[in-house]
């Protein structure tokens, strides 16, 4: 067992029997020529380790694998999931971890565990690169669980209060939620291929049943798939009662405002007949108390006839 990190570098490495663990976060151009010096490794694949905008995949070499992997990362200040990537080299005796953001905490932490406890280095490193590959993207693939459980919780609450809340905080709680879960989907649905890769190819240097293994962590990204789906359309699904909510309380602000005017229309046509400045008949003098009164009464007559029709034909 020995345990050692490379002075003025981000590396650090553990090592079991044969096996070495090289854990490297936040690369810079001079951990690049650390791999490329002591491994060998092709130029191409540390320009890729370098660039922080790999789409991933897995590219074989003769005597290693480069996998190139994303997980989700919750970005609490912006409130949307952020894809976060690792890029792993795997040979027969070595695995190296390169985390590009450093945010993985799963990753970290797993990392500090072997390091700090002997029977966790013992369990994880002590059979082969495989298993150790193996557990590494379990501990980050059921990092994903809890992201999944917040949309669904966030979704219940809007369910909620979507028929009592205002309109407008309903409609951004759900373009934040919609917005969230794209970002969400479009980093776990390119691990499903590379997952399945890894299942299905025999690979001789990991020593270990593939298909049952990783078979189990491409079932469980499955499942985080599938549950996206679900949310997609409960999502869609209150998008459109939204839209519908927000429809039907216009159409009954245009009804108010209607009705308000249908009652109004004749008592304004009132109003403006007898402002005319010509004579008018049935003796009404102009500026009398009298003439006053008379037209008052005429307009509440109108709009009382015009209110109760409404009311008769229920349209109020």
């Amino acid at each position: 067992m020995s345990i050692t990190e490379v002075q003025g570098l981000r590396v650090q490495s553990i090592s079991e029997g044969k096996l070495t663990w090289i854990y490297i976060e936040k690369p810079t151009e001079a951990e690049g020529q650390y791999l490329a010096d002591r491994f060998g490794f092709h130029p191409l694949e540390i320009d890729d380790v370098l660039s922080r905008a790999q789409r991933p995949k897995i590219d074989e070499d003769d005597d290693h694998l480069f996998i190139v992997m994303q997980f989700p990362v919750f970005d609490k200040e912006n409130r949307i999931t952020r894809p976060s990537e690792v890029d792993v080299f795997i040979g027969e005796d070595y695995v190296v971890t390169v985390h590009c953001s450093g945010d993985l905490k799963p990753l970290s932490k797993f990392f500090q565990e072997c390091r700090i406890r002997d029977e966790s280095r013992a369990a994880y490193l002590g059979r082969s690169s495989g298993y150790l590959l193996y557990h590494i993207i379990d501990r980050l693939v059921n990092y994903c669980f809890p992201i999944l459980n917040r949309i669904t919780d966030n979704i219940d609450d809007i369910e909620d209060v979507i028929f009592t809340e205002a309109v407008p905080a309903t409609v951004r709680s759900i373009s934040l939620l919609r917005r969230d879960l794209i970002s969400f989907r479009r980093v776990v649905r390119p691990q499903i291929a590379v997952l399945e890769t890894l299942e299905q190819e025999d690979y001789p240097f990991f020593k270990e049943e593939q298909e049952i293994y990783f078979g189990d962590i491409a079932d469980h990204v499955r499942k985080i798939w599938d549950g996206l789906e679900d949310c997609k359309e409960v999502v869609d699904g209150l998008a459109e009662t939204s839209n519908w909510l927000t429809s039907h309380r216009i159409q009954e602000i245009m009804r108010v405002l209607t009705i308000i005017t249908v009652v109004l229309a004749p008592l304004t046509l009132l109003t403006g007949i007898f402002g005319m400045n010509v004579f008018l008949p049935g003796g009404i003098e102009r500026g009398g108390l009298l003439s006053f009164g008379l037209i008052l009464g005429a307009m509440g007559t109108v709009g009382l006839s015009v209110f109760a029709y409404l009311r008769h034909r229920r349209w109020i």
